[in-house]
């Protein structure tokens, strides 16, 4: 290939998505040097008004600096783009002399690239590479941002198990993550023994109800004397709503730019706590929203997610050469691979949770899903079982 490479960030942060940034720059100036690396800045805003920064003229040791560092370091967005604003972005592209672009990010991400091949009719090698921490994405067995992400949430609910061992009562955390349960599961990940938390884990996957809830989480008080529950903010009731949606009047439901109701804003902890508060009336409970803290805490970078995220950076540089398509990380049986997969296999799609990781009649994983886990997310510390 010739020339000029352009890379850019979409979507939330993560605390290894600037390993990939790093990861695709370093394998161009090895691959291709003398070519241009530009970092659009805002994701695809930089690239409609022309706002780069010049990654090709940064020395290795401060780009490896910036690699080990959370958040997107090109800035991000949450820009949509539909059929106008992607022929706005190939102009801008056509005007950077860009032979390809890589893209960092999800399901949108993917979409949008995949709108951009369509449109350029093979000029432009476009590339998707992997990020969320939702670890929702098709062809992938993990993405990079969810390991890093799920040893923070494991830690957490280790810890509040803990706490409430001391101090008994109902802990609920609301956990990132969407329409899949992935990121929710990982509470599980460090469970202690069967008496551990969290004794209650509830995914999208699975129709939510606040009566049974009552119930589940007042059986598991008598069982265990305390009950920590890990909620995913993207459960939903059977009607197909969100739960936040069916315990918060329309009018007061919160919103983001799109118009999409925020799934893990302030309203879901409150109705569950006015939920606990009328189902269970004077037992001590405490709901918490984990919010944007597992994504990208700096003391939760796990080795393993970093390297692989620049792996796939790496990778997408041979998937540009090949003329686009999405990087995908696989599992062969012993080992993560990466492999090239059509840009279309991924784009918009989400991949849930299968079935097969919870068990058939309570909200606990099964065996297949703590496999999964533990295989991603091995334990980290040793802590001793507390007398009580």
């Amino acid at each position: 290939m010739a020339g000029t490479f352009v890379i850019a960030q979409g979507g939330g942060p993560t605390a290894v998505i600037n390993q990939t940034v790093v990861g695709a720059t370093l394998e161009i100036r090895k691959r291709h040097p003398g070519a241009k690396v530009l970092g659009s800045i805002h994701g695809v805003r930089g690239i409609r008004d022309g706002n780069y920064v010049d990654l090709s003229a940064i020395p290795e040791d401060r780009l490896r600096l910036i690699a080990g560092t959370p958040s997107a370091a090109l800035g991000s967005t949450r820009d949509k783009p539909d059929a106008a604003y992607c022929d706005v972005i190939l102009n801008g592209l056509k005007k950077a002399g860009a032979d390809a672009f890589i893209y960092i990010g999800g399901n949108d991400t993917s979409g949008t690239q995949q709108i951009l091949t369509d449109a350029a009719g093979g000029s432009i090698a476009f590339v998707h590479a992997p990020k969320t921490i939702d670890n929702d994405l098709e062809e992938n067995d993990h993405t990079p941002g969810f390991i890093s992400a799920a040893e923070f949430v494991a830690g957490a609910f280790l810890s509040v198990d803990l706490d409430f061992r001391a101090l008994p009562g109902i802990y609920v955390g609301i956990v990132m993550g969407r329409h899949a349960g992935f990121l929710t599961a990982a509470a599980a990940a460090w469970q202690l023994d069967p008496d551990s938390g969290p004794h209650l884990v509830y995914v999208p996957e699975r129709p939510f109800s606040a009566a049974g809830f009552i119930d589940d989480v007042r059986a598991t008080l008598d069982r265990h004397k305390r009950c920590i529950v890990a909620v995913s903010e993207g459960v939903s009731t059977a009607d197909g709503k969100a739960l936040v949606e069916s315990l918060v009047p329309p009018e007061k439901l919160e919103r983001d730019a799109h118009g999409n109701v925020k799934l893990s804003g302030s309203d879901l902890p409150a109705a569950l706590e006015r939920a606990l508060a009328e189902g269970l009336p004077g037992k001590r409970a405490r709901v918490d929203a984990l919010g944007y803290m597992p994504r990208g805490y700096v003391g939760a970078i796990s080795a393993v997610d970093a390297q692989e995220a620049f792996d796939a950076g790496a990778f997408a540089v041979s998937v540009a050469e090949q003329g686009g398509g999405s990087v995908a990380l696989q599992y062969d049986g012993a080992k993560t691979v990466l492999k090239k997969v059509p840009l279309k296999n991924v784009a918009g799609k989400t991949r849930h949770m299968p079935d097969n990781f919870m068990k058939p009649d309570v909200n606990q994983l099964s065996e297949a899903g703590m496999a999964y886990l533990k295989r991603l997310v091995p334990e980290k510390y040793k802590v001793g079982k507390p007398f009580v």
